[in-house]
């Protein structure tokens, strides 16, 4: 199953090892299977959000190229794909155009996000799922 992961799941993941972002990328970098997506607009994204001064207080515990290297990784272990077909403005927020554009392009099943409500009428125009980490780990049988 394809799924994009919103930057701020990720932010979650490196800020907290025990919240269910943290545990969905481990099982994401456990699994034989390659099941995230990435466009290099999002990594681009996921790359200025964690790098930004003000947030890396709370993972202070990473170095800079710590993070670099964190972001090669998940883009080792992730779909790339390209943005052939854009789709905004369909969301409030742009950054969420962008995760639904990777979406839509790559045929996602599930955008695993956060803020559920800011990707509202997404399943019923594009058929794909919005689910908190939590809720995409129990549906993948994974204790979160």
């Amino acid at each position: 199953m394809k799924i994009v992961i919103d930057t701020n799941v990720i932010f979650s993941a490196l800020y907290s090892k025990n919240s269910a972002s943290h545990r969905l990328l481990v099982w994401l970098f456990e699994s034989q299977e390659k099941h995230s997506v990435v466009s290099n607009t999002l990594a681009l994204e996921y790359e200025d959000v964690l790098m930004r001064h003000e947030n890396r207080r709370y993972y202070r515990h990473l170095e800079q190229q710590d993070l670099a290297r964190f972001i090669d990784d998940l883009c080792l272990i992730s779909y790339h794909q390209k943005v052939h077909f854009l789709w905004r403005p369909f969301l409030k927020d742009m950054n969420d155009d962008m995760v639904l554009e990777v979406a839509v392009n790559a045929g996602a099943k599930a955008i695993v996000a956060f803020n559920p409500k800011d990707f509202s009428g997404v399943p019923e125009k594009f058929g794909i799922d919005i689910l908190t980490p939590k809720a995409f780990l129990q549906q993948q049988g994974v204790t979160a």
